[in-house]
């Protein structure tokens, strides 16, 4: 996937009023529309001038685009970091937008809709929902947690400056939860119009990245280091888990890559997911005299061909 510099597709810079985007989209796009340019790249032009639009001119999804930074450059292979856009407060409820979005547009935003409209004052009218993504660590679903969490939700004020209001919320992570799953806080959306009632926040779940354990939906995988007489002669060791390290015996004659299954340790659940242990092979190093010999006295006892092709 290849970044684009927005602020490049419309010829802004990065302080550019609401005004300024405006201006420039709507300069930029009479030139490349379909039905009048002449361009031989209009079409193409034309939809990256709606999806910058899309994105300069609505301060939530401004924010989370600038929190990149400016050291990327137009056409640089880019990858987004898990959880980049966790604390980031949305309005709207995820239908399709009503262009057609990039993949780079997609790795940021998903499919979130804009934000809304406004509203004529006399009208009753439920809040709108709003969505934010949280990460919480792997543990924390194994025990239950009791969360408190900081979220932002950007906006520009009236001299067209973005600013951001935040706020922070208690929050209840049950025992259990997987990533992506949502959680829906009632009554912590968008304030109602008239006596309408206000709208609900819905928090996406997802998983600090671990230095030990990989989560697939419920089960989770760990790699186990073995020295080379634990996986020949089997032996019984301490594993880590993630409710804490456990004895592990080892059968005889394992080999690396062989996973053992160790059901209902992973996540909680009915019924609970399976912790997979799989086995790896550390070489000792051979730093010293006696070291090497030792190695030169299995090469004699053994005399093993690993690529079974013979010495000559």
């Amino acid at each position: 996937m290849k970044f684009k510099d927005y602020y490049e597709i419309l010829g802004v810079t990065r302080t550019a009023t609401p005004d300024e985007i405006k201006a420039a989209y709507r300069k930029l796009a009479r030139k490349y529309h379909p039905d009048v340019s002449k361009e031989p790249n209009a079409e193409t032009r034309f939809k990256e001038l709606g999806e910058a639009h899309e994105v300069l001119k609505d301060p939530e999804k401004r924010v989370l685009y600038d929190k990149m930074g400016s050291q990327w450059k137009a056409g640089q292979d880019f990858r987004p970091q898990p959880g980049f856009d966790a604390g980031f407060e949305f309005r709207g409820g995820g239908e399709a937008q009503d262009f057609d979005p990039s993949d780079f547009f997609e790795a940021l935003f998903g499919r979130r809709p804009r934000g809304g409209g406004s509203r004529r004052p006399n009208v009753q009218a439920q809040g709108e929902d709003h969505h934010a993504k949280v990460l919480i660590d792997l543990e924390d679903s194994y025990r239950g947690a009791q969360k408190s969490i900081t979220l932002r939700m950007p906006s520009y004020d009236a001299s067209g400056e973005l600013v951001s209001r935040e706020r922070r919320l208690d929050v209840n992570i049950p025992k259990g939860i997987r990533a992506g799953q949502h959680l829906r806080l009632a009554g912590q959306g968008g304030s109602g119009v008239g006596k309408g009632a206000p709208g609900d926040l819905y928090l996406e779940v997802r998983f600090n990245p671990h230095p030990l354990f990989l989560v697939e939906e419920r089960d989770v995988h760990v790699e186990l280091s073995l020295a080379p007489w634990e996986a020949a002669l089997g032996a019984k060791v301490v594993a880590p888990t993630p409710e804490g390290p456990i004895h592990l015996t080892i059968p005889p004659g394992s080999s690396a890559g062989r996973k053992m299954r160790l059901k209902g340790r992973g996540l909680p659940g009915d019924p609970p997911g399976d912790l997979y242990v799989a086995l790896a092979i550390a070489q000792p190093p051979a730093n010293t005299e006696a070291e090497k010999e030792a190695y030169r006295a299995l090469e004699r006892a053994f005399r093993f061909d690993p690529r079974g092709l013979g010495k000559g």
